[in-house]
């Protein structure tokens, strides 16, 4: 019976499995070549295929709603809107007003062969797209960036400008390079470039199209008339109309439009020698003068347009767009009635000033003030005038990356001293003096230069440009040249804007968050997209940094070394920087400018709501140098008059403190470490500083401690000394009778410099006080009565004391009788009366010193000062040193002391004569000054 089998493979298989093993099968099949291979490319083929018919389906996908080419679009320009900040008022409608169409023929062939060279010089070559520049446009950028070349031709910037919106997208591209193609199948070459020359933007003031940049610019009545290095300024303008500006930015437009010249030359339109000759030209030569004076808003109104071409690449003046901005009406109606010297005086015509009015918290430029007697294109000293920004860059550069980074507190101990660069260049203080150990804070505010630049040196330049950097400031970029040491106070060449400097401190203000300083919010296109502008915020610092730094520029306004207390402003919390900036030692020699001339004064100030920054000066050397107190003033001025108003009605806020900054009190710095004050620290030594949380000294200050019990020891050395001295004190003092007067005298040996006497006198009449006061002196009684007894005592201040007395004659004695009297046995008399009268005197002499008083004009004596012992020199040969030495006046009374037999009378006021009769009654008479102690006067620590 046979096996059944399903198919023959099976029999087969049944067959083959039954043969024998070991015998030959025969040779094996050979396996055909390229199997593989050709399987590989069948299906990259057929990828290839389903890529192809996939990128068809999406490209007519992409273009299906693309706009259709027309006519009148092409041709025709729409006007755009622009919206204050309320998003309803129509500030103004910028449109094709100022537009002059000109057609191929009329175009000369240079200005035709300078755009070619420049925006596509495959232009006649290509359909609309050039496929060789995309890809060297996409090796550029991926060598140097993304946005380092473009590819567009000329005929796709037709078409974007009049067609798409400026959306960056995949779609708006493949849709821009099939509307090229289009645009090339339905105009020839010249009428596309004809279009491309007259819708073009050139500059600010509505200036579009070659026939109206041609008239503005140079003047001429023709674009015929422009010549090659004319042509070549204008081809290189669309690029960047503000930046490559020569009447603002010489120095730029000289090389944008040096670059044409090169790249006309090396595409052969003209010979490289016509390109050298037309680069020798002065690009500002044939430059016609600007009168087209601005209408109202037009400062600010160029921004926005600024910022719509370089965030969009639409064109306002055509596109029919709705732009809406940051615009305040008040605040800007208010800044152009200050730049038309109608808040502040200016000093003179050509005195500018330039500032910038920027809401902290978002960013938003609310006005801005351009200059003043400005014509519509002219320079803007608000954005587009670049100034060393002197001191005002030191919050930026110096302290505020030392907080953020070193965690600085706001009283960091810096010693301001003399100094130099890492270079060896010496650097200075305005005021050519230095302060010693001072507070970051008071080194802000006196705005010291040395103290600035250690505060850089500790950061580091490259944490200084990465702070900077983050508030929008890309100096070295700009400078083309790296951070050095001279950045710390402002000396760098380009310089800043108030734009830009509005923007960085107005993040001091917002806790540490950056917004870019900007005028426009969104932008909205006829076909009804809407494209959001509003910068992101970025966090440029921590709000430690934020609230430190601010609270150190608070005291630039508040405390009484600050440099800003002019702009102080009741109810407001203001802190900001001043900031001044020097002429070159050329420029001063070439204009004659003073070495107080300073050539551009700032103030960067703000409010927790607000920002401004002021610039002030002149565009030129040659227009004059800021000297006079009115012109130094008038950024603070200008600055307190605008945030006045725009604060107006408005909450005025304060700066609050973040949790990550602890205030704590500390002994004003003498050293490089701050120290808690201890209990013996003078109050007025103690300050109140700002610290990072973690960061606050702990250790207590023993400098006042240590000096508390040095003083102790010392008040105890003087006290022993004193009570030592208080027991030498011996005081003395003498009365006699002569001349019908008594005279007494009295002092004290080692009597100290504060010595104090108190004299009195017993008579019959009484006791009375003689005199009181420091110092030893005299005392003339007159007339005193006859046959009584007077007694006077001496007291010191340390409780010493001293007596004598003197009994007056009778009547019928003798007036020449000397009736002096010894002291009452008190240890301070001699034992001979006429050597203890004439000691006494000779001490009180050499006491009296420089003294210059003079006698009363009562006394009787015509001859002033001769109660000092007067012509009466003769006593046996004994002068009285004391009375040549008491003021006396009259030089010849003193030349009569020759040795007169008549006895020495007391200070009586006696004639020249020598006479002795006794005078006219009189009143006790004044004596000399006390005279000072010829000891040492003892001194405190």
């Amino acid at each position: 019976m046979s096996d059944n089998y399903r198919s023959r493979e099976e029999r087969r298989r049944a067959m083959n499995d039954n043969k024998p093993e070991g015998k030959s099968q025969g040779k094996p099949k050979k396996k055909k070549k390229g199997g593989l291979f050709r399987k590989i490319v069948a299906a990259v083929l057929l990828i290839g295929i389903i890529g192809l018919i996939a990128g068809v389906g999406t490209f007519f996908a992409m273009i299906s709603d693309a706009p259709k080419v027309d006519d009148s679009v092409l041709k025709n320009s729409f006007s755009s809107k622009v919206y204050a900040n309320d998003g309803k008022t129509v500030v103004k409608e910028i449109g094709a007003q100022k537009r002059t169409y000109v057609q191929y023929d009329e175009i000369p062939q240079v200005v035709k062969n300078a755009f070619i060279a420049t925006e596509d010089v495959r232009f006649y070559k290509h359909h609309g797209v050039d496929f060789y520049r995309i890809g060297g446009a996409l090796m550029a950028n991926f060598k140097d960036g993304f946005g380092a070349e473009g590819g567009s031709t000329i005929t796709q910037q037709v078409v974007k400008n009049s067609f798409l919106s400026p959306k960056k997208t995949v779609k708006r591209k493949v849709q821009e390079m099939w509307l090229a193609y289009q645009l090339e199948r339905k105009y020839s070459k010249q009428q596309i470039l004809e279009m491309y020359l007259n819708k073009i933007y050139f500059a600010s003031g509505e200036v579009y199209g070659i026939e109206r940049a041609a008239e503005k610019f140079y003047g001429v009545k023709s674009v015929k008339d422009l010549t090659l290095d004319e042509a070549a300024m204008l081809a290189g303008l669309p690029k960047a109309p503000t930046t490559y500006n020569p009447v603002t930015n010489p120095e730029n437009a000289t090389k944008r439009r040096n670059t044409v010249l090169n790249l006309m030359a090396k595409n052969g339109f003209i010979t490289q020698a016509e390109a050298d000759k037309a680069k020798q030209v002065d690009v500002q030569a044939h430059l016609a003068k600007q009168t087209e004076s601005t209408s109202k808003y037009d400062v600010f109104i160029d921004q926005v347009i600024e910022e719509v071409k370089k965030k969009t690449d639409a064109d306002p003046f055509s596109a029919g767009l709705e732009i809406y901005t940051t615009l305040d009406t008040n605040a800007q109606d208010y800044v152009d009635d200050v730049m038309n010297n109608k808040v502040v005086n200016f000093p003179n015509d050509k005195f500018q000033a330039g500032l910038v009015v920027v809401d902290n918290e978002t960013g938003g430029i609310q006005a801005i003030g351009g200059g003043r007697n400005r014509v519509s294109g002219g320079l803007n000293f608000a954005t587009n005038m670049r100034r060393q920004p002197g001191s005002t860059i030191k919050p930026i550069l110096d302290y505020g990356p030392a907080i953020e980074n070193l965690k600085w507190s706001t009283g960091q101990p810096l010693k301001d001293e003399e100094y130099h660069y890492s270079n060896g260049t010496p650097i200075r203080n305005f005021g050519r003096n230095y302060k010693g150990w001072v507070s970051a804070r008071e080194a802000l505010g006196r705005s010291l230069n040395i103290p600035a630049l250690k505060a850089f040196q500790a950061t580091g330049a490259d944490k200084a440009k990465e702070f900077a950097t983050g508030l929008g400031l890309k100096l070295d970029e700009e400078d083309g040249e790296a951070y050095s040491e001279s950045y710390s106070i402002g000396g760098f060449r380009t310089g800043v804007t108030p734009l830009q400097m509005a923007g960085a401190y107005s993040a001091f203000a917002n806790e540490g968050m950056y917004n870019a300083p900007h005028t426009v919010t969104k932008v909205k296109f006829p076909d009804g997209t809407e494209i959001d502008l509003t910068p992101k915020p970025k966090r440029a610092m921590q709000d430690y940094t934020a609230f430190m730094m601010t609270d150190m520029m608070k005291s630039v306004v508040n405390e009484s070394y600050g440099t800003a207390r002019a702009v102080r402003t009741p109810g407001l919390e203001i802190a900001g920087k001043t900031g001044t900036s020097n002429f070159s030692a050329d420029e001063k020699k070439r204009y004659n400018i003073p070495d107080a001339g300073e050539k551009d004064v700032w103030f960067n100030g703000f409010t927790p709501n607000y920002t401004i920054s002021v610039w002030t000066g002149y565009e030129t050397a040659k227009d004059g140098y800021i000297l006079s107190p009115n012109e130094t003033g008038m950024a603070k001025n200008i600055f307190k008059h605008v945030i006045t108003h725009i604060s107006e009605g408005k909450p005025k806020g304060s700066f609050k403190q973040p949790d990550s900054v602890v205030e704590r009190s500390v002994e004003k710095p003498t050293g490089k470490d701050l120290k808690r004050p201890s209990g013996s620290t003078p109050s007025s030594l103690i300050t109140k500083e700002y610290f990072v949380r973690g960061t606050a000294p702990t250790k207590v200050s023993q400098t006042f401690v240590k000096k508390e019990k040095e003083e102790k020891k010392e008040d105890k050395k003087e006290d022993k000394k004193e009570k030592k001295d208080t027991k030498d004190v011996k005081p003395k003092i003498t009365a006699s009778y002569s001349g019908g007067a008594i005279s007494v005298n009295w002092s004290a040996s080692n009597a100290a410099s504060d010595t104090t006497f108190t004299v009195t006198m017993s008579s019959p009449n009484g006791s009375e006080q003689l005199a009181s006061g420091a110092g030893a002196g005299g005392k003339t009684i007159s007339n005193p009565a006859p046959g009584a007894t007077y007694s006077f005592t001496v007291t010191t201040n340390t409780g010493q004391s001293a007596s004598s007395s003197v009994k007056v004659p009778d009547s019928s004695d003798q007036a020449t009788e000397d009736n002096s009297t010894k002291p009452e046995d008190d240890g301070t008399t001699d034992d001979n009366q006429n050597e203890d009268n004439s000691n006494t005197d000779q001490n009180n002499g050499s006491d009296q010193g420089d003294d210059s008083s003079t006698q009363p004009d009562d006394n009787q004596n015509s001859n002033n000062g001769s109660n000092s012992g007067g012509s009466n020199s003769g006593n046996n040969g004994n002068t009285d040193n004391n009375n040549n030495d008491s003021g006396n006046t009259n030089d010849g009374n003193n030349n009569n002391n020759n040795g007169g037999t008549t006895p020495p009378p007391a200070d009586n006021g006696g004639s020249d004569s020598g006479s002795q009769t006794p005078q006219t009654p009189a009143t006790p008479s004044t004596p000399s000054t006390p005279a000072t102690p010829q000891q040492e006067p003892t001194t405190e620590n």
